[in-house]
């Protein structure tokens, strides 16, 4: 039995990276972690039309790992798909977008969430207006760099410092979310600029998977 976590876009990259995210909490899972690629999905998840589009194959591609998966983990920040399949599956279902949102609020009082594009925001919004916690969001700005861009580390950097800082100190977050999977590279070195605590949701979401499984079997 596995936890898949997948990456509904096409990018190896971006698996690589999440894979290099969740290794340290490999040693803590009782069951393999493996990260996969939806390759049928766009190079990155940046719209509405691209969220949409990845719902029915990835849920294929996870139909085929039902009988060897513990759980299931949908690594885009806009968890595509993510009530489709938990309705699909028997197994625990962790959007990274939830999983981040409910572990911020574990670490602060107000989080802020970097997004990749100002597009993305409306989306992030919904999102958390439909979790009923609008009122423990600071603020959600963007890099205003899309998915392929996130690869160019020295921009990228300066990026999420400039706008990191503007949520701590003009929004007043107290946490900070990644609000991309292909930021996985920079928590820790973001943590330590910052020195507020900021949330990589591939590693929030496979800790809850972590969790669930290990739930289930003391059940």
């Amino acid at each position: 039995m596995t936890i898949y976590v997948v990456n509904p876009n096409s990018s190896q990259h971006v698996t690589d990276g999440i894979d290099r995210a969740v290794e340290p909490m490999r040693a803590a899972s009782p069951v393999p972690i493996e990260c996969r690629t939806l390759s049928e999905g766009p190079p990155g998840i940046e719209t509405q039309a691209h969220v949409d589009g990845v719902v029915a194959p990835m849920l294929t591609h996870c139909a085929k790992l039902e009988d060897k998966a513990s759980a299931f983990v949908v690594a885009c920040y806009s968890d595509p798909g993510l009530m489709a399949l938990r309705e699909q599956s028997a197994r625990p279902v962790i959007g990274i977008a939830e999983a981040s949102i409910l572990t911020a609020m574990t670490m602060g009082q107000r989080f802020g969430i970097i997004s990749i594009l100002s597009a993305s925001i409306p989306r992030h919004m919904r999102y958390v207006g439909a979790m009923g916690v609008m009122d423990r969001l600071a603020a959600d700005r963007p890099l205003e760099l899309g998915v392929a861009a996130l690869a160019d580390e020295e921009q990228t950097w300066e990026r999420l410092i400039r706008v990191g800082t503007q949520l701590r100190d003009e929004a007043v977050a107290d946490v900070l979310i990644l609000g991309c999977a292909g930021m996985t590279a920079y928590r820790g070195r973001l943590e330590q600029e910052l020195g507020i605590p900021v949330v990589e949701p591939c590693q929030a979401a496979t800790a809850m998977a972590i969790g669930r499984v290990a739930l289930q079997r003391a059940l």
